[in-house]
């Protein structure tokens, strides 16, 4: 059974991630055993796998005395199989190490071994051995803690702030002063120089806020926050916000713009206060504008865009999408077939209900049976494999209107094209031969 790895950066990969280990816990939390004999083991970053083993071996040794033969070899087993992936890595890799191995009893009542091992996405500051007659994913659940990292820029007359949130972690980047001129109070040509002198220091702080911005939250050309929060005591905030010369991948991040009574530490703590409703809520609002985005799409008829299962399967085999759009709970199973007479393989892609009608599987001219391959949910398949298309994936909700919009008219899978493709010419070239003049 594969299982979720250590990813990049990237907050739509983290996401995927996330959806992962989501799927995992709800599979590993419906599994059950007879006696003790599935095991939860997680190993922390930093730990030795040689501890790790000598305790393997010494539980291996306690469990020899188990009075149950039955219950004493499905222990013996699932210890040996986590022996058996322990021998897989030579050290505990960055994010740590988590097994789960075990006999569990299916709906059917029969019994299947299952084997898991994965880097998590993220450090798992947990310890954990666990023989049990369940797997134990308390841990996993707290993975999916929203960690969105979120940027702040505390601007006022004295200076500017930068800094990050994640989680309950604030930190500081950088922050530095600047000493701009009073308004004057005299008249006559003075104020009229002192007025320009005044105009022209404001504009290059705004510039050196909007270039040190870039150096702060933007990486290898993208930006490495979830979400923009500007702050102040004076206006400062709200023209750098709007001036040409703040970066325009920070404009489209910013989620909010409030006011604070001071600059520096001080500001950057209460703006976190003032900031957190925007910030509890920046998922559910990246999804509205991403299916919005979508929606856009498609009332201007721009041709950018593909809904449905077949169609947005061959938009991706022919490298158009560029950010495919899944629900998180698309019901479709990808079939992979074949013909045993002609050895040839077959892709189908099935609801629930259309799983039931026969004809699915057996050859249309022939009405032999097919052979089933490979099944597995499509969008776990996607979630696989979706970067070797060139596509960004978003696993979205039915929460929000637009999200549940998309669910119920539009199948709960489609995406945002890089160019206009004319799908029915698609299938016409599709079908057409090559045909080579020099044969006539």
């Amino acid at each position: 059974m594969s299982a979720p790895s250590g990813s990049g950066e990237d907050a739509a990969d983290r996401n995927v991630e996330v959806w992962k280990i989501k799927r995992l816990i709800k599979s590993l939390e419906m599994a059950r055993g007879n006696g003790t004999s599935m095991i939860s083991l997680i190993i922390p970053p930093r730990d030795q796998i040689a501890r790790i083993s000598k305790m393997l071996a010494d539980e291996y040794g306690t469990a020899s005395n188990i009075k149950s033969r039955v219950n004493r070899l499905s222990v013996l087993g699932a210890i040996t199989s986590v022996q058996g992936r322990l021998k897989l890595y030579n050290k505990v890799p960055t994010n740590g190490l988590v097994i789960y191995c075990g006999t569990i009893v299916t709906d059917e009542g029969k019994e299947k071994k299952v084997n898991i091992d994965f880097e998590p996405f993220k450090p798992i500051n947990t310890s954990l051995y666990l023989c049990d007659n369940k797997f134990h994913t308390e841990a996993l659940q707290a993975l999916l803690a929203d960690d969105n990292k979120f940027g702040f820029i505390i601007m006022d007359g004295n200076g500017t702030l930068f800094g990050t949130l994640q989680g309950n972690t604030r930190e500081v980047l950088h922050k530095f002063t600047v000493d701009l001129p009073k308004k004057h109070g005299r008249g006559g040509q003075s104020a009229l120089r002192f007025a320009r002198l005044r105009m022209e220091k404001r504009h290059n702080y705004v510039r050196k806020v909007a270039e040190t911005a870039v150096e702060m939250f933007i990486r290898n050309d993208k930006v490495n926050v979830a979400g923009l929060i500007l702050a102040g005591s004076a206006d400062f905030k709200t023209e750098l916000g709007q001036s040409d010369m703040f970066d325009q991948r920070l404009q489209a991040k910013m989620i909010k713009t409030v006011d604070v009574s001071y600059g520096g530490e001080n500001g950057f703590n209460q703006a976190i206060e003032l900031a957190a409703d925007a910030l509890a809520n920046v998922k559910f609002i990246q999804e509205k504008k991403l299916i919005g985005g979508y929606f856009d799409e498609i009332s201007q008829d721009t041709g950018k865009y593909v809904f449905g299962v077949n169609d947005t399967l061959q938009a991706l085999d022919m490298g158009a999408v560029e950010t495919l759009i899944c629900w998180e709970n698309l019901d479709i199973t990808r079939y992979r077939l074949k013909n045993p007479a002609t050895g040839e393989e077959k892709l189908v892609h099935l609801r629930p209900d259309q799983e039931k009608n026969k004809n699915h599987f057996t050859d249309p001219s022939t009405g032999v049976e097919l052979e089933l391959i490979e099944s597995l949910p499509l969008l776990e398949w996607l979630a696989n494999n979706y970067k070797s298309f060139g596509a960004a994936l978003e696993i979205v909700t039915d929460r929000s209107q637009e999200g549940a919009q998309f669910v119920r008219g539009f199948g709960g899978i489609g995406g945002l094209l890089r160019y206009r493709v004319d799908f029915q010419l698609a299938d016409i070239n599709e079908g057409v031969e090559d045909i080579n003049l020099d044969d006539y």
